[in-house]
């Protein structure tokens, strides 16, 4: 319990006055007060300014305080914590900026185009004066319902990347937590069925599998499944060759040019993507360089291949929207897995600051167990 209270700030004399564990109230003789922290810090003491009186109460110090300290024992530099909470924090519009200033070289010149100008169409006009902090999943909601069933595809890409700015003024520290996932979800309707692009809904994706299961085995077939099951774009696995399998470690390593992005990327397979790739190997050796799934005269299979197949069936859906189905899943099924982990398992660009914050060790093995679990619903949801 503090010395100070109410009052006796309020009425306080010039001078210094403690309130216990280093919290002072300085008053100037002009009548100025301000709030005064003493810490030790490599045996050295060390006054930090909190604040003036009008802009900290007495217990708003004291909280500002138990939290400077905490940071002084566990190593960390008062002050610079201190400064770090006083910058100001943008607006929508500015994090969008800067998100797309630090991510575009990553990106094909195209992509970097479509990010910010459908965000300047559709979000700016009512996220962009919004600073970055005090957006929740009500606001994103607002802003996609316009579209949500008229354009789902572009509705999707717009909730993916104002995602991806709120994920970057997450790690920038400029808001306290990532981008509200599952949660938009819940307030948005279902979106219509149909399209060129159209995504199969997540709850229909497990009985398409088990349906491409019980079908005769072609190249093309299981490609699809591998691709539902890795959530991997059609050209990632069209060019995937046994070479790029690590079947100790189960993980694909995909290089550099078969990725969209132009970047090596690790994914880790599930049992069930195991399963299918040894049923397709067997006991057999194989060429490192032989493709996976080949086509006519072992070339790579044609970029309708995978069409074709989800044609056959009699379906509208898009191979490629397969990703929109994982992604929906993720942000509905598995909200304790942050949306970076769900973006880098789609190989998407994710702020190095977000992998550090997360260590990189912990960030592959959470992206592990959502692919894992993505494996395991395919496998069970239909039949539990």
């Amino acid at each position: 319990m503090g010395k100070l209270n109410a009052l006796g700030v309020k009425n306080a004399k010039p001078g210094r006055h403690g309130d216990g564990d280093g919290l002072y109230l300085v008053v100037k003789p002009t009548g100025a007060k301000s709030w005064i922290l003493r810490v030790q810090r490599d045996k050295m003491r060390r006054d930090i300014g909190l604040g003036s009186l009008a802009a900290l109460t007495l217990a708003e110090a004291r909280e500002k305080a138990a939290e400077l300290r905490k940071h002084t024992l566990n190593g960390r530099d008062p002050i610079a914590e201190r400064d770090r909470d006083r910058r100001p924090i943008p607006t929508f519009k500015e994090a969008a900026k800067k998100t797309h200033a630090a991510l575009k070289s990553g990106w094909v010149g195209k992509s970097a185009d479509a990010f910010l100008s459908s965000l300047e169409t559709y979000a700016f006009p009512s996220l962009g004066n919004r600073r970055v902090d005090t957006i929740d999943a009500a606001n994103i909601q607002k802003m996609l319902t316009p579209i949500w069933t008229s354009k789902p595809e572009l509705a999707r890409k717009l909730r993916m990347r104002v995602g991806q700015v709120l994920n970057f003024a997450h790690s920038k520290g400029w808001r306290a937590t990532e981008a509200p996932g599952r949660s938009v979800g819940v307030g948005l309707p279902k979106q219509p069925k149909g399209g060129n692009f159209a995504a199969m809904p997540y709850p229909d994706v497990p009985a398409f599998m088990t349906r491409l299961a019980d079908e005769s085995q072609t190249s093309g077939r299981r490609a699809l499944m591998f691709l539902i099951l890795t959530a991997a774009r059609p050209g990632e696995v069209r060019f995937a060759a046994w070479g790029q399998i690590d079947f100790k470690k189960a993980e694909w390593n995909r290089p550099a040019e078969i990725m969209k992005l132009r970047e090596p990327h690790t994914v880790t397979l599930s049992k069930a993507a195991m399963a299918l790739l040894s049923e397709i190997k067997g006991k057999r050796e194989v060429d490192p360089k032989a493709l996976i799934f080949p086509g006519q005269r072992l070339k790579p299979l044609s970029d309708m291949a995978l069409s074709k197949v989800m044609r056959d069936a009699g379906l509208i859906y898009n191979a490629h929207a397969f990703r929109s189905s994982f992604r929906d899943w993720a942000a509905e099924k598995m909200p304790d897995v942050p949306d970076a982990v769900a973006e880098a398992a789609l190989a998407h660009t994710v702020p190095d600051k977000v992998v550090r914050a997360y260590k990189r060790t912990k960030f592959m093995e959470m992206r592990r167990t959502l692919m894992d679990s993505w494996g395991v619903y395919i496998g069970e949801a239909h039949n539990g």
